[in-house]
C-alpha cells in the first residue's frame, strides 16, 4: 500500500484526535471513518443521525472501559 504525507494545521490535528477511539488508532483509520460517515449522511440523512448518536454512545462506553476484548468475545461465543 502506498502512503502519502499531508500538511494539516495543528487545530485540525487536535480535532482529528477527538475522533480517535483508542490511543494507537491511525489518522488513516480516523479519516476513513469520517469519510464513511459523510457518505452515509448524504445517502441516508435520517439513518445517519441515528448512527452518529449510536457511535457517540459507543465511544463513551469505550472511554469508560465498558467493552469486551476480542478474547472475551470469543469466549462468550464459544470460539
Amino acid at each position: 500500500m502506498q502512503t502519502t504525507t499531508i500538511k494539516i494545521h495543528e487545530d485540525t490535528k487536535s480535532q482529528l484526535d477527538l475522533f480517535r477511539e483508542y490511543k494507537n488508532e491511525s489518522y488513516d483509520e480516523v479519516l476513513k471513518k469520517i469519510v464513511y460517515i459523510v457518505k452515509t449522511c448524504k445517502k441516508q440523512p435520517k439513518l445517519s443521525q441515528e448512527t452518529i448518536k449510536e457511535i457517540e454512545k459507543a465511544r463513551e462506553r469505550i472511554k469508560k472501559g465498558h467493552f469486551l476484548t476480542e478474547e472475551e468475545a470469543k469466549k462468550r461465543l464459544g470460539l
